[in-house]
This record gives C-alpha cells, structure tokens and sequence, in this order.
C-alpha cells in the first residue's frame, strides 16, 4: 500500500497544472528544492515517475496523468468534508469559487454585491474565460460552479436556467441596416461580422443562425473580447451578434443600435452548472437558489427600442 500525505499530493497538483516546479513553488510559497523533494518522495511513494524531462520542459507521464485524476477526487472530498462539518457546526461561512463566461461579467458583479451582503462571511473567487475554459475548469474541479449562456453536454453536468438571455444583432447608428425594417438572413451575408474566438458562445450563435438559414458564413474579425467587438462595431468596421446584457450602456448612450433582424432577438437562457457528483457546500447551495429566486428580478435589463421606430421587448 502507497504512503503519501495530502501536502505531497498538493505539491504534486501545482506542478501539473503549471508543468513547471518553479511556477509550482511560487504559488504555494516554497522554494524549488522543497517542491522537487516533495514530488520525489511521492513518485518512490508509489514507485512509478509522474513527470518526465523533455528538453527543459517536464510532462506529465502516464502514472502522472492517473494521479492527477485521484488528487482531484481527493482534493474535491476533503473540500466536502469541510463543508459538510461547516454545516454540522450551522457555520454560514465558506469559499466559493465561481467561472462565468465572459459576457455574464456585465451582470453578475451586482448579483454578487446583492449575495455578500446577504451572506457576508462567504469568500468568493471569481474566474472569467471563454465558455471551452469555463467548462474546463468545471470538469478539473477547479471551479464549484459555471455560469455560462449554452450549458455543457453530457450527462456528468446539472445545469439549471435562472435568466433569459436575448441576443441580438448590434451595428454602428450611422450603418446603413440601421433604418431598415424587418432585415432578412440573407440581407447579412455580405457583411463583416466581429466574432470571438472559437468556443465562445456567441459565435457558436452566429455560426448556426447562418447554417439554419442555408447561407455561408459571411466575412468574418475575430476578437478575444467583448469590449474590442464593441468599440469595432461603434467604430463602422461591421455587425455583431451579442447578449443584450453586455451592451446596455452602449445603447443608452446611443453609441450602438439594435437591428430590426427578423427572427431576432434569439432568446436564451443564463444557465448555472455544477458536476453531477460534486456535493455543494452550504455556499453553493446559497448561491444556486439565490440565482434561480432573484436573478431575473435583479438583473433583467431594461427593454430597449430597435435603431428603427419598431419597439424591443425582452419576452417575459
């Protein structure tokens, strides 16, 4: 049977996620030697390598590729121990750590504002990334929960809708679809589109809206942020498909326009997504019902008016 202590596991875990000893000790505060010592005594532990030299580069061996797997699933049951005695004890305190899609950032920073004040002696840590990294970091157990606008596949996911979501199509005030009534599919495939990059999920949007419609894909920018797709299509360099709540203040200050697109605004829903067989602490079960009882109420943006005279109503 294998020796080992939970501190070597630890060490092991920062040296997999970084694949680097030194970028290991920096984030546990130790220095190199002691993250190197700790690692060796866990590989003569259970008598195989977990890592491998390569060049200056260390990688993961197949031993190493197993235990990380098993540090996960340790780590994760002693973080549900904690919260199960926390509970036991009626403690209402704990860490949260929480990944959202980039475009749920323009909300949820008031949600959460709303749920600290509520509960006060929760700790939370926010994470922000594209929807492949957010689901990523769900599946590694590196976050409890995900808030994303298309929840993941697959059967090892619980995921529940808690706000709807409208996406619409955004131009410049001076682009010439601004004043046009009921703009059809096809009237958009000779546009330049300003896209994220591929696994986010506006894009994925925008890709099926044009397959459904039997066009091909029109021209096309790619952007890794919400904020450059913004200021592109304020500044005339083309059209966008985004979430309505990413752009209220833009609207408001009338520096982007909503376009009249038929079959638009696409309504989807927030989701919040937790793994099938991870226990939630009392925080995560706080937050979820939090979510699902007072996120509509809360941050629901307000109906705006399309860039022509035809009314936008988000649908109740």
């Amino acid at each position: 049977m294998s020796h080992f202590t939970l501190r070597q596991l630890q060490v092991f875990a920062a040296a997999a996620r970084h694949l680097s000893h030194s970028r290991a000790a920096e984030e546990l505060h130790l220095s190199q030697p002691a993250v190197s010592m700790q690692i060796k005594q866990l590989e003569q532990s259970i008598g195989l390598p977990l890592f491998e030299q390569v060049g200056k580069q260390i990688h993961l061996t197949e031993a190493g590729r197993e235990m990380v797997i098993y540090s996960r699933n340790i780590a994760q049951q002693l973080e549900e121990m904690d919260a199960v005695f926390d509970e036991m004890k009626g403690m209402q305190r704990g860490q949260l750590n929480i990944s959202l899609v980039s475009t749920a950032n323009y909300f949820m920073p008031k949600l959460l504002a709303k749920f600290i004040q509520l509960h006060p002696n929760i700790n939370v840590n926010l994470f922000v990334a594209n929807r492949d990294a957010v689901i990523k970091q769900l599946v590694e157990n590196v976050a409890d929960l995900a808030i994303t606008g298309q929840p993941p596949e697959g059967v090892d996911m619980v995921s529940e809708s808690f706000m709807q979501n409208p996406l619409v199509v955004i131009a410049a005030p001076t682009h010439p679809l601004a004043q046009v009534h009921d703009i059809q599919p096809e009237q958009l495939a000779h546009e330049t589109f300003l896209l994220r990059e591929r696994g986010s999920g506006t894009r994925d949007v925008m890709e099926r809206f044009f397959t459904s419609n039997h066009l091909a894909m029109p021209g096309s920018m790619e952007m890794h942020t919400n904020e450059a797709i913004k200021q592109s299509v304020q500044a005339g360099m083309g059209l966008s498909i985004t979430s309505l709540h990413g752009i209220e203040l833009k609207l408001e200050t009338n520096r982007l326009v909503i376009l009249d697109v038929a079959n638009f605004p696409i309504m989807r829903h927030w989701h919040i997504v937790h793994r099938a067989n991870k226990r939630l602490s009392t925080a995560g079960r706080a937050f979820k019902q939090f979510l699902l009882t007072e996120a509509e109420r809360l941050a629901t943006p307000v109906p705006f008016k399309l860039a022509t005279p035809v009314p936008f109503k988000l649908a109740k």
